[in-house]
């Protein structure tokens, strides 16, 4: 983006009330052509209303708002908006539903038939036509939806959360087509709950509340921030996480937030070279050993919650209310739990599952012990929900062997399902029932005593921030909300084992930080949990984790070690022509190797030393300007890209 572009959106004083309800409250921005903006908040910050707004299909309670210089009401031919609940027609092929939306658009035949080919191409879909859309994986279905809104060109194009529930792979090609449309001079805005891909805006809007905070590049928020980032390794996390957090409330030690990530603990100073000093006399004095510690940038995801916190929006942190002390009839208890850490929880061995001619699952072998955190990831179709499914005895696998709370047999036993939790990627609530309702059902269906029933539900109700709201209609309630209370329902009657198949889809990061915690406090009190997830950079939290691609576990290991198995380097580079550079390198590269965010480019080379020479002169041939270029360390949404992508499977 370059500062001479002219405005094409101006937003000032902008409100929205609905009867008492301010959602909106006199917000102000900017954005310029060919710009990707980005609106970032929490569940309820009002993201969603200034989207209706701005697309014209909703008027403003107050203030200015310029769409191309015409109110939005007048400017809808120009504006192409995917929302939330984008629907295509699932009976239609990819063809017929382009084709209808360009009828919509009163695009001529012959127009039509030149961008058709032009977006499905971009969005690797020209051999797809034919196609149901109901056929297609959710990368697909996303990319469609991008197709039908760029059909009649617009000149602006509003995105609200086009990502959720989409696999790392299929994100990144999403974000590289919006990169690649940008810089043909459409002007995007972007709402997203995954901050490491809001990190590819070129300008970020923090909102929360109905107000715009800060706005600014991804190198302004981290230099406003004024806290540097360290990475500390250690076998002991929940014992360094307590030390570090008691440091924490001594100003001299320069540390300000402790947040725990799988195998690390990230650390926030104010001084890098004070804090480390700090953290490796904790570690000393409290005889924990440190595996390793190194200095990182702050990520957008720091941002946010730091102001969040600032402002007194992180939410409160209930611990769950235990009742289990001993064994009995009711399951196995937690103390039980804790000296059986180093027993099996949940084993698979040649696990496989065929519908029909289609191997779904094929000889996956699997291991997870009480209080461990298994994070079981992959593209879209790769076979998690399946293999989840068999795990937890919903589909009885074609061969192979499970192990499930120490039995082999009985595994639908109503007994042994009481020992277990399942939350699945379709949502377990009733839409018709209330939130009270579906939470005194799952206590019935999971055998939760009377006599304890009103505390486990006032807990889910309090942590959810849903007291006052428990007779809605679950149905009522956004994506996100939904989520957390199908979390608490799956986990009142404290199971040894819980599955959750992507949890967190849909939900904010304050939220998203508070199922974590949770997640590690059922954990650490001896619960076996296997999850997944496509928010990669939470799948952090997990203690050990799998990749799995076209029904195959592919690698295993901690987060640490799959990305230090990663061969070659990540470098990133930064020049005067970012498009151009990201274009010009796909033609001497694999494409996946080549990623940009928001005014950088990041590569993947397995030889560097002998690529970067070839690099530079390539760029500066065609007269492109290298003003840095560094190597990186590899995050683990790149590690699980180039393990994909080398194996050859997308999900797609």
């Amino acid at each position: 983006m370059t500062n001479d572009k002219c405005v094409v959106i101006e937003v000032e004083a902008l409100q929205k009330r609905y009867g008492k309800l301010v959602a909106v409250k006199g917000i102000d921005f900017a954005v310029k052509q060919g710009e990707i903006f980005g609106l970032i908040g929490p569940d309820g910050a009002g993201k969603t209303t200034t989207f209706h707004i701005l697309g014209g299909v909703m008027e403003a309670s107050a203030g200015n708002i310029q769409i191309l210089g015409k109110p939005p009401r007048d400017a809808r031919l120009s504006i192409g908006y995917l929302t939330q609940q984008f629907s295509l027609y699932l009976d239609l092929s990819i063809d017929e539903n382009l084709r209808y939306s360009a009828g919509l658009r009163e695009v001529p035949e012959n127009v039509f038939v030149q961008r058709r080919h032009k977006y499905l191409r971009l969005m690797s879909l020209e051999k797809f036509g034919d196609r149901l859309a109901g056929r297609l994986s959710g990368g697909m279905k996303q990319k469609l939806a991008l197709c039908c809104a760029l059909i009649s060109q617009p000149e602006i194009l509003l995105l609200d959360e086009p990502t959720t529930g989409v696999d790392p792979v299929s994100r990144r090609e999403f974000w590289d087509v919006l990169a690649a449309i940008a810089a043909e001079g459409v002007t995007v805005v972007v709402a997203t709950p995954y901050l490491d891909e809001a990190e590819r805006c070129d300008r970020i809007a923090l909102m929360y509340e109905g107000e715009i905070q800060q706005v600014g590049t991804l190198s302004q928020l981290r230099e406003s921030l004024g806290l540097q980032r360290l990475e500390v390794r250690t076998n002991h996390i929940e014992a360094a996480e307590k030390v570090l957090h008691e440091a924490s409330n001594n100003t001299q030690t320069s540390i300000v937030d402790i947040q725990t990530f799988g195998d690390r603990l990230d650390v926030l100073a104010k001084d890098i070279v004070t804090a480390q000093a700090a953290v490796e006399k904790i570690f000393t004095q409290n005889k924990l050993q440190l595996d390793n510690i190194q200095a990182a940038d702050a990520t957008l995801e720091n941002v946010f919650v730091t102001r969040l916190r600032a402002s007194g929006n992180d939410p409160e942190f209930l611990p769950f209310p235990r009742t289990k002390k001993g064994t009995g009839d009711w399951g196995l208890g937690i103390g039980d739990r804790v000296n059986n850490f180093a027993s099996v929880a949940i084993g698979a061995n040649n696990l496989r599952k065929v519908f029909g001619d289609f191997v779904a699952v094929k000889g996956v072998d699997l291991e997870i012990r009480y209080g461990e955190i298994y994070g079981l990831l992959g593209a879209n179709g790769a076979g998690k929900t399946t293999t989840i499914k068999i795990l937890c005895g919903l589909l009885e696998p074609t061969s192979g062997n499970i192990t499930l709370a120490g039995q082999t047999q009985n595994l639908r036993s109503s007994a042994l399902r009481q020992r277990i939790g399942y939350m699945s990627q379709k949502f377990t609530l009733y839409d018709d029932l209330t939130i009270i309702q579906n939470l005194e059902f799952y206590c019935g269906v999971y055998g939760v005593p009377r006599r304890l029933r009103r505390r486990k539900i006032d807990w889910v109700l309090a942590t959810c921030g849903l007291v006052g709201r428990e007779n809605m209609l679950t149905g009522q309630l956004p994506g996100g909300w939904k989520q957390r209370v199908a979390f608490g329902a799956s986990v009142m009657h404290e199971p040894e084992i819980l599955f959750l198949d992507e949890p967190t889809s849909g939900v904010d990061p304050l939220a998203r930080r508070q199922f974590w915690r949770l997640i590690n406090e059922f954990a650490r009190s001896g619960t076996a949990i296997l999850v997944t997830t496509h928010y990669l950079e939470e799948a952090e939290q997990c203690n050990r984790m799998g990749f799995m691609v076209a029904g195959e576990v592919v690698v295993q290991g901690s987060p640490s070690e799959i990305k230090a198995a990663q061969p070659g380097q990540l470098i990133e580079i930064v020049t005067d022509k970012t498009q151009t550079a990201s274009n010009l390198l796909k033609t001497q590269l694999a494409a996946w190797r080549v990623s940009i965010f928001g005014d950088r480019l990041h590569l993947v080379l397995d030889y560097p030393d002998s690529e970067i020479p070839h690099i530079r002169s390539t760029l500066e041939n065609n007269s492109i300007n290298i003003h840095s270029l560094r190597s990186i360390p590899f995050s683990l949404e790149d590690a699980f890209i180039g393990i994909v992508q080398r194996i050859g499977g997308t999900g797609d």
